[in-house]
């Protein structure tokens, strides 16, 4: 209402007749344009039917004495005036607007909880530049890609312990992602159900109608004082849908280098059993990647299962331009209106 007052304000300004001011309008009535093609029409009819009730005056002149006088040109001012009033009324009546539309988009959202080992086995380099590394890739990308879902982050090797809480704020938790390091926790070890045990009591207050939990992991449970299958049994009591994702080749992988700094090489073990286990209690799935690629593919296809429905509310906000131009009509009509009373219409053709 405010910007439709100051345009108002502003409607003799010169700039509303500018190109560019029209090809920013939208017309409510754009079929009315056609109405200009029957100016010609109008002239032609107006000119014949001032022909045949123009009175000629018999007046004998010596043809030296005949000159044409460039102030006849003048009478043709009021005609000129009368057809800007009718363009003008033409483009009232086309309703020139201007259509501001705001969306709202909203979702329930998801909880999703993010299990990352960083584990000393996680620095083998069968992923690019290691397993870690390649790890915090694909959740940077997995995160950029959610919308209004909270996101919490617990890293575990020995210990297990919540990285971060279930948040909205992924710039805050792009940071913490970019923090994880093998030194964050000292004691050596895989602690697969602790680290499900503190990703549950994280997600167990939440009234979320979806709770996700993706744990990746490239070892066996080695530490922690819960058993995985029990943790994964609590989770699962708390409807937590777990995915469980083993990262790392069969055999032997590289694993940095050796006092000659040739490439040194490290039987790689993976207790994908229990693994498939915990998928299968949490009613998730297990899957298996050996390279970057197929990391991110199964990040890809867990982001595609688990996305909330994305409602919206349109709202459209139109002002009206038409109150302008009928505004420039009505001064151009009184101004044809005042030269119809003066000398100019009489104006006499040589």
């Amino acid at each position: 209402m405010g910007e439709q007052q100051g345009n108002t304000a502003n409607w003799f300004s010169l700039d509303w007749f500018r190109p560019v001011t029209f090809s920013n309008f939208q017309w409510e009535n754009p079929i009315l344009f056609y109405a200009f093609l029957l100016i010609p029409l109008f002239i032609l009819i107006w000119w014949v039917w001032s022909l045949s009730k123009k009175k000629n005056l018999a007046i004998a002149l010596v043809r030296k004495d005949i000159k044409w006088s460039a102030s006849s040109l003048l009478r043709h001012i009021p005609s000129l005036i009368f057809l800007v009033f009718v363009s003008l009324i033409i483009v009232a009546l086309a309703r020139p607007q201007k259509t501001n539309e705001k969306v709202e988009q909203w979702t329930e959202g998801i909880d999703i909880m993010l299990v990352i080992d960083i584990s000393e086995s996680m620095q083998i380099e069968d992923f690019k530049p290691n397993r870690l590394e390649a790890a915090k890739d694909v959740a940077r990308k997995f995160i950029a890609g959610r919308f209004q879902d909270r996101i919490g982050l617990v890293v575990f090797s020995g210990e297990a312990y919540s990285r971060s809480p279930l948040t909205s704020d992924y710039d805050l938790l792009g940071e913490y992602i970019d923090g994880i390091s093998f030194d964050l926790i000292e004691k050596g070890g895989t602690a697969i159900g602790s680290s499900l045990a503190v990703a549950t009591n994280r997600m167990r207050e939440s009234d979320s109608k979806s709770k996700v939990m993706i744990l990746l992991s490239d070892g066996d449970n080695t530490a922690g004082n819960i058993d995985p299958i029990t943790a994964a049994e609590l989770a699962s009591a708390y409807d937590i849908k777990i995915y469980t994702i083993a990262i790392g080749k069969e055999g032997k992988v590289p694993f940095g280098k050796d006092f000659f700094g040739r490439t040194r090489y490290v039987e790689n073990t993976l207790d994908e059993t229990t693994l498939r286990k915990i998928a299968d209690i949490g009613h998730g799935q297990f899957y298996r990647v050996s390279d970057n690629k197929a990391l991110e593919s199964v990040f890809q296809l867990i982001d595609k299962y688990e996305k909330a429905e994305i409602k919206e509310n349109r709202f459209r906000d139109t002002t009206d331009f038409y109150p302008i131009y009928l505004k420039w009509a009505i001064v151009f009509f009184l101004f044809w209106m005042m030269l119809k009373s003066t000398f100019v219409s009489n104006v006499l053709q040589d």
